[in-house]
């Protein structure tokens, strides 16, 4: 087992990686949290199926009372009715704050469970149980939150968990296409502070079907630590976390114009990183084999174009309503170098010029 201490400014906890370490979850809480009473599992529909009954017979073991509470899969969690319809249940099992919110499955179910936790009755324990490769990200830094129909992750707050159980058998179960989503955010990982890990990958990683369990481990604990470093030194992105949005101002608003749920998170991302890499060589003398690195992710499974009935006028609209945009252009996390990132400005005509290449 690897353990990843993250050291925010309000709190710090550990992250605990490897084979069955959903095991040490009893003896964890029982001896951090002896005055908690009730445990609220908040989980989706796919996950329940697959992990569901063995999580609860662990925790068993902790000699609490445990609850679950099944939301839609995906980003169909993160609305607000369903946030509303999260509170309601727990009021109604009698959860007070003396309970503990526990986030089981992938990185739209730990935003949603952590902004539950954060919120009911101001705010209770709650601890992240990742059993995707995407939540390796999200599950680390306490960005938790819901989305709106004009921008996503739009309504939430900086909540840390108590710890993050990341047992790598739930991963087993993944499909490709969330395997593709959650590679997307350890490239970009790589690209915005470890040259040497981006080559790795580069040189290692041809099939995300086929990857070697030494392989996925180095992955995650390499990911995981590049955020801990940056969550350590802003907690709430008012510098350098920002760095960590590379490849998600194009990324999420091509989610939001397609409808929420309707393309992967991580592969708008990979989108979006692509973009994020153009636009770099252009704006910022990026010195970077783009073919090389299309043709990798493109071989991996990635569609990297936007289809062409994505308006472009209207995208720019969606990015203009990033968190990190504070005036009437776009601001972007662009690289001058890999490992090098930098905020920057961009003109709507200089985003059309490179935009258009994206296109079917």
């Amino acid at each position: 087992m690897e353990t990843i201490s993250v050291s925010a400014a309000s709190k710090t906890y550990p992250v605990f990686i490897g084979k069955n370490i959903i095991e040490s979850l009893p003896d964890f809480i029982v001896k951090q949290y002896e005055k908690i009473g009730k445990i609220l599992i908040i989980t989706d529909e796919a996950v329940a199926a697959l992990h569901l009954p063995a999580v609860k017979n662990v925790l068993e073991k902790t000699g609490k009372t445990v609850i679950e509470y099944i939301t839609p899969e995906g980003e169909h969690a993160k609305t607000f009715q369903v946030f509303y319809d999260t509170h309601s249940y727990a009021l109604s099992q009698n959860l007070n704050r003396n309970s503990m919110v526990l986030a089981l499955g992938g990185g739209a179910v730990g935003d949603l469970a952590g902004f539950v936790a954060a919120t009911f009755m101001r705010g209770v324990p709650f601890l992240q149980i990742p059993t995707t490769l995407l939540a390796h990200d999200s599950a680390v830094g306490g960005k938790v939150a819901i989305n709106h129909p004009e921008g996503k992750n739009m309504i939430g707050v900086f909540y840390q968990p108590e710890a993050v159980f990341y047992d790598i058998n739930f991963l087993r179960t993944l499909p490709a296409r969330e395997l593709r989503s959650g590679f997307a955010e350890i490239v970009k990982e790589a690209l915005i502070q470890d040259p040497a890990f981006y080559s790795w990958l580069l040189e290692n990683i041809k099939d995300l079907q086929a990857l070697s369990e030494n392989h996925l481990l180095h992955m995650i604990k390499k990911g995981i630590e590049i955020k801990a470093a940056i969550v350590s030194e802003d907690e709430r992105e008012t510098g350098v976390r920002a760095y960590l949005n590379l490849g998600h101002t194009l990324g999420h608003a091509v989610e939001t114009m397609m409808g929420y749920g309707e393309f992967p998170h991580g592969e708008a991302v990979m989108v979006g990183l692509v973009y994020a890499l153009r636009l770099s060589m252009k704006e910022c003398s990026l010195d970077f084999d783009m073919e090389k690195f299309t043709g990798w992710v493109q071989s991996l499974g990635y569609n990297i174009q936007i289809k062409e009935d994505l308006d472009c006028d209207g995208l720019i609209s969606l990015m203009k309503k990033d968190k990190k945009s504070v005036g009437s252009m776009v601001t972007f996390v662009l690289l001058k170098e890999i490992g090098a990132p930098i905020t920057t400005e961009i003109a709507d005509h200089d985003i059309k010029d490179v935009l258009r290449l994206m296109y079917l």
